[in-house]
């Protein structure tokens, strides 16, 4: 069965419908152990794999988690990633309050473990000090390896660009056709060939910039439509002028309009000084009003569990970790059952002082 072009969600069998938001239940740093019982929320159950090429079995991941060495761990997949400072930031922060939530996913390439999602977890934690990380073991190859990182990352899709480095390195370096691609991936082939010609086209200077986060990946899909011969002068223009997307289309959509290779050069050497638009100034929230928006959101990601379990449109027969992201998310709600009513008991004694006073 082939996948609708550039819808997100089809993904591997078994893991359809399957696909869950992380369920995270917060432990104290003092408590930050290695126990197969801690083991990761993932986003699919059994952390299934697509099939390999010609529709073989998915393999599942190992139901133990293992503390590795951070420098035990090998980042032959990090090229696949965009870093982005301000996630790495978030992350570290986290760790640090929390410690580790999620397991990180590795898989072994007949050497050492190869980390397939944990990236910024492995950043945070060396700038942390840590000596190790919590991770849990796939059973994949690496070509599999490689194109389940879509699956691992549907709720915060990755950008076109690192989609189109997946396909690049399944089609180029595991000697894969594109239709092989399309039915692991569970896309369709014009999509695989969109996302390779995409990478294929784009100056290997400019994806480096947008590696290094001096160009947007958005930006750089635009340049992408220019001839490969203008394109990193246009990324040099639109970064040195401090271009948004908006206007870094603009640039791209005047030299398109242009035939000559010469006439897009006079053109990129008159452009007129971009003023970098301003951030959008955005009232910063109380904490109260906080409260009551994550409350909101709480309250109909609820109305959603509830709907499924009620209707019985997941199957929890063979499907372990979603049974045991379950069984967290219930001591996650019971902690916040007693969280809630701490405060309330909290708030009642101050309304009577007050009364009182």
């Amino acid at each position: 069965m082939r996948g609708k072009s550039g819808d997100n969600r089809d993904v591997a069998p078994g893991v359809r419908g399957l696909v869950t938001r992380r369920v995270d239940f917060p432990t104290r740093e003092d408590d930050y152990v290695f126990s197969a019982a801690s083991g990761t929320r993932c986003h699919a159950t059994g952390w299934c794999s697509p099939p390999r090429c010609g529709g073989g079995a998915g393999v599942q991941a190992t139901d133990a988690t293992i503390a590795v060495p951070l420098d035990d761990l090998g980042l032959k997949l990090h090229p696949l990633r965009l870093c982005c400072p301000s996630a790495d930031e978030q992350m570290r922060r986290s760790l640090e309050r929390h410690g580790q939530l999620t397991a990180a996913a590795a898989f072994h390439d007949g050497e050492r473990l190869q980390l397939v999602d944990g990236f910024k977890r492995l950043r945070a934690g060396r700038q942390l000090g840590w000596p190790h990380l919590r991770v849990r073991k796939l059973d994949f190859d690496e070509a599999t390896a490689t194109s389940v990182i879509g699956v691992l990352h549907e709720q915060r899709k990755l950008t076109e660009l690192e989609e189109g480095w997946i396909v690049r390195t399944l089609c180029r370096d595991h000697a894969l056709s594109q239709g092989a691609v399309a039915r692991m991936l569970r896309r369709h082939k014009s999509w695989v060939s969109r996302r390779l010609l995409l990478v294929e086209g784009l100056d290997q200077t400019v994806q480096g910039d947008v590696r290094l986060g001096l160009l947007s990946p958005r930006s750089a899909l635009a340049v992408a439509a220019l001839p490969r011969g203008n394109q990193q002068r246009a990324a040099d223009l639109i970064r040195a002028r401090g271009m948004t997307t908006r206007q870094a289309e603009t640039l791209v959509r005047r030299l398109r309009d242009l035939d000559t290779d010469q006439a897009r050069d006079a053109l990129l050497g008159d452009w007129p000084e971009a003023v970098p638009s301003s951030p959008a100034k955005t009232r910063s929230r109380a904490p109260l009003e906080q409260l009551l928006a994550d409350v909101a959101i709480l309250m109909r990601a609820g109305v959603r569990v509830e709907v499924h379990l009620l209707e019985a449109t997941v199957d929890l027969r063979h499907a372990g970790v979603a049974r045991e992201a379950l069984a967290d998310l219930a001591k996650l709600l019971d902690t916040i059952a007693g969280a809630i009513q701490r405060a309330l008991t909290l708030a009642e004694k101050l309304d009577e002082t007050m009364a009182n006073a």
